[in-house]
């Protein structure tokens, strides 16, 4: 590496040659964990599935024994449901890389001794390079030269709060992701790549495992349950037909059958069609899902550790409050929009009507460098937030902009003295405007503005002045101090003395105006809310109370460092806000949480939210204001930045796992009668009542197109109200179990007696009727899973048109297999008469009534 520059030399950077050479060993400035991930990977996951894995070896079973159509037909479902997940998350990429823009593409650089603009990807360790407002620090830098240099570093911090940046500081540096938002500097580059602070952050996300969804772990688990007993029955039954000396094609066939039936062949391709379809419901509403299954882990939410700045608030300081003379002035309107104006006592006033107003207006406007501009996406400002609120407020104030070739001279801004200075002309006569913190305007001025005019600033009034700050930060304000002096023409003063004090302005970065209900909305759902930020204790606090968030405890990151792991523990489940964290004390306080059983939501746009964001179990980035690091860690990207989004995104989850839960139910109970049916007849010795491919037909066509459209019944009445489901609900759940069981033998029994009830007639006719007697069962027995505890009255029995559209049309294609000569040489069926369909008939019609009689027991019994 180049040796550092000599401290009494100005350093002028890097020649061509050596930048070459050292980019040549130490590669170039890019983070390699933001890779975009590669279509194979996309596609290849969606096959690795324990349900697909199990589809795939009944494929290769049926090949094995020459079933061509049987193995046609289970691979056309497991590459449909392969290509409709791989769609849906591709488009999520691909959306997420036209969102990207955290990171800056060009820099100014010295090189060769004059200034270049590079490609970022270039800068290399010791690279000389100049930056300026409105410019994204490009890799780490220690700082040569500051000039009223001030850096938002809120994505790496959380504070919202721009840092004033000097080269006096020792070790002072700039980092990579942060914005320069007024004056200028140059530093010379410490760190690229993975070496930056901004690198060792997205190191940090990188060491966290890749999490599954609660709907993959329960999925899972039902799998290998719905595996092991596809197998173990099977192969009893394959065994108990070789001992019976049954031929071994026809005993193979028969346990093909059976785990075919075992096994819902359509599960993988429903969940995925039902996901996708709820994920592009959402995307339309702003919320983008990265991975199927978020979707519905977020439905399952039962805390949401939310960061502050840019998250529940607009992060755009803004005038709230006014103080002048002993009167209290508000503001309305937020954010850098002029809209809005300065009101006392509930009455608009303007500053040519208020001399007082007027000239702290005239100051703060004055001793400013902001500007503010209007273009087709809205105001947007251009410097310092906090002089950008300034000049935002005086617009609100009717307030003549002054001349900027008025200004003469500036004593600038630094940390020691907390203020700074314009001296400007004004009304024939120059003025030193000053604006500062106010506990250092109050040592520099001698009088005070009051009701009565300027007087001495006694120490009487001092305490009032000091009390009225106290008040504003107490509400969670930023408060700068406005003041004034009249100076000999032409002469400035070495520094400000003997100023008069005009008075406080208190800005703030105000909550977003729909997150006080959303979060009302969250905790009436029995979600708590709790909020993580980097920001200064005492403004989060206040943001958390306007946003009706209750607040018993106040942590600061220090303090959750010192805890011992059961401390957290308990101080999690209390009303609690932590301040001033970094990225490991969220990471943290999100795995203590999750150590107690609760599924997590974390919200975050900066790259110091990433690790929490990967760790949670549903990662929620910003999709405007989020970094690329965000972006990349999240599973549900908000394409609006909107809080509420969340909380609409939390109803369309559950509205999911309850269509997941009842098309589960269904396709099983489906199963469970079929399975009853050909144990049943293998167990009376009789011939095959159902062949593998009718079984095919059963589970892959009519019941698969059904339960897609159970998938799609709307969200159940009160489901905001109800609390999230504990962490253990099972995906069937103990009632379901007894539908299933119940239905499943009804079903199953019915089927069988059809069979037998023809079988004089001939094998062929018996087992079309017990065929179709089954697909006609299946059908109407979709109405009880409609609603778990409430009649489908009550939701409509026409509510889900899609359902009644489903079900007639595959009673149509159930009329086709019996009728039409092709599907009869496929499924090997024969034509039935009115006798057959009435017998059906009779025996559907109590799998309409009698779930609906115990719906409404169970509605009255409660109501009573």
């Amino acid at each position: 590496m180049t040796p550092s520059p000599p401290k009494d030399t100005p350093y002028r950077g890097l020649t061509s040659q050596q930048a070459a050479r050292t980019l040549a060993r130490v590669g170039k400035n890019e983070l390699t964990a933001q890779a975009r991930v590669s279509a194979l990977r996309v596609l290849a996951r969606q096959f690795t599935g324990l349900l697909v894995l199990i589809l795939i070896a009944a494929a290769g079973i049926a090949y094995a024994l020459g079933e061509v159509i049987d193995t046609i037909a289970i691979g056309m479902v497991v590459l449909l449901n392969g290509l409709l997940g791989f769609v849906q998350e591709w488009r999520a990429e691909n959306a997420l890389e036209a969102l990207k823009s955290m990171l800056a593409t060009t820099a100014t650089v010295v090189r060769d001794g004059r200034e270049q603009v590079i490609d970022t990807r270039d800068i290399v360790p010791d690279d000389l390079v100049i930056v300026e407002a409105g410019d994204r620090i490009a890799a780490d830098l220690d700082i040569l030269i500051a000039v009223q240099l001030r850096v938002d570093e809120s994505v790496l911090t959380g504070e919202s709060v721009p840092v004033s940046k000097t080269a006096a500081t020792n070790g002072a540096q700039l980092f990579m992701g942060t914005s320069v938002v007024a004056g200028r500097g140059e530093g010379c580059v410490c760190a690229t790549g993975a070496a930056t602070k901004f690198g060792q952050i997205a190191d940090l996300t990188g060491s966290v495992g890749e999490k599954r969804t609660q709907l993959q772990v329960k999925l899972g688990a039902l799998a290998r349950q719905l595996g092991a007993a596809a197998i173990a029955v099977s192969a009893l039954v394959v065994a108990l037909g070789v001992l019976d000396g049954r031929p071994l094609i026809e005993t193979f066939m028969t346990g093909l059958s059976l785990a075919v039936a075992l096994v819902p062949e359509g599960l993988p391709a429903v969940i995925t069609i039902t996901l996708a379809l709820g994920a592009s419901a959402m995307a339309r509403h702003n919320a983008l899902a990265r991975r199927l299954q978020a979707v519905e882990t977020l439905g399952a939410a039962s805390v949401i550790c939310t960061d502050k700045t840019g998250t529940l608030t607009e992060n755009k300081m803004t005038g709230a409050r006014i103080w002048i003379a002993g009167k209290n002035y508000s503001v309305t309107g937020t954010g850098y929009d002029p809209t809005g104006h300065i009101e006392y006592g509930g009455v608009p006033v303007r500053a040519a009507d208020d001399a007082d107003l007027a000239d702290l207006l005239r100051a703060a406007i004055t001793c400013n460098h902001a500007h503010i501009d209007h273009q087709d996406a809205g105001w947007s400002m251009v410097g310092e937030p906090t002089e950008g609120a300034l000049v935002t407020l005086a617009y609100k104030g009717w307030t003549a902009l002054p001349d900027p070739n008025n200004r003469i001279a500036e004593i600038p801004f630094n940390s020691d003295r907390k203020r700074m200075s314009i001296l400007a002309r004004a009304d024939d006569t120059y003025h030193l405007f000053a604006k500062g913190a106010p506990e250092q305007m109050l040592t520099v001025s001698t009088h005070i503005r009051t009701a009565q005019g300027t007087v001495k600033l006694t120490d009487k009034k001092r305490a009032a002045v000091q009390a009225t700050y106290d008040a504003m930060t107490t509400d969670g304000l930023r408060v700068i101090a406005i003041a004034d002096r009249i100076v000999v023409e032409g002469h400035i003063p070495h520094t400000e003395e003997d100023m008069e004090f005009l008075g406080l302005v208190g800005l703030i970065d105000p909550p977003r105006p729909e997150v006080r209900a959303a979060i009302s909305g969250a905790r009436a759902a029995g979600i708590r809310v709790i909020m993580i930020t980097g920001d200064a204790p005492g403004t989060a606090r206040a943001i958390a109370l306007r946003l009706g968030m209750p607040v018993d405890l106040v942590l600061t990151g220090a303090e959750v460092e010192d805890m011992k792991d059961a401390a957290l523990a308990d101080v999690i489940t209390q009303n609690v806000l932590f301040a001033r964290t970094s990225p490991h004390h969220k990471m943290r306080i999100v795995e203590a949480l999750q150590a107690q059983d609760q599924i997590v939501a974390m919200t975050g746009d900066g790259v110091n939210d990433a690790p929490a964001l990967k760790r949670a179990d549903i990662g929620i980035a910003m999709g405007i204001r989020g970094t690329d690091a965000s972006k990349d860690a999240a599973d549900l990207v908000l394409l609006d930045d909107n809080f509420s989004t969340i909380v609409r995104a939390i109803g369309e989850g559950r509205r999911q796992f309850d269509n997941v839960r009842k098309f589960v139910r269904y396709l099983l109970s489906s199963n469970a009668g079929e399975v009853v049916a050909i144990v049943a007849n293998i167990l009376i010795g009789g011939p095959l009542i159902f062949l593998a491919t009718q079984i095919l037909w059963m589970n892959l066509v009519t019941d698969g197109v059904t339960a897609v459209a159970l998938g799609m019944e709307k969200a159940t009445p009160g489901q905001m109200q109800r609390p999230p489901r504990a962490k253990q609900a099972s995906i069937i759940g103990r009632a379901g179990l007894i539908m299933i069981l119940c239905l499943g033998a009804y079903t199953g029994a019915a089927s069988l007696f059809v069979f037998y009830y023809f079988l004089e007639t001939g094998p062929v006719l018996a087992q079309t009727a017990a065929f179709s007697a089954m697909i006609f069962f299946e059908k109407f027995s979709v109405f009880a899973f409609r609603s778990s505890h409430l009649p489908c009255s009550y939701i409509g029995w026409f509510s889900n048109r899609i359902l009644i559209l489903a079900l007639a049309s595959m009673l149509g294609a159930q009329m086709a297999a019996v009728y039409w000569p092709p599907l009869q040489t496929l499924l090997h069926t024969t034509a039935l008469g009115w006798e057959h369909w009435g017998v059906i008939a009779a025996l559907t019609l109590p799998l309409l009534i009698v779930p609906e009689a115990i719906k409404f027991g169970m509605v009255f019994r409660a109501k009573g």
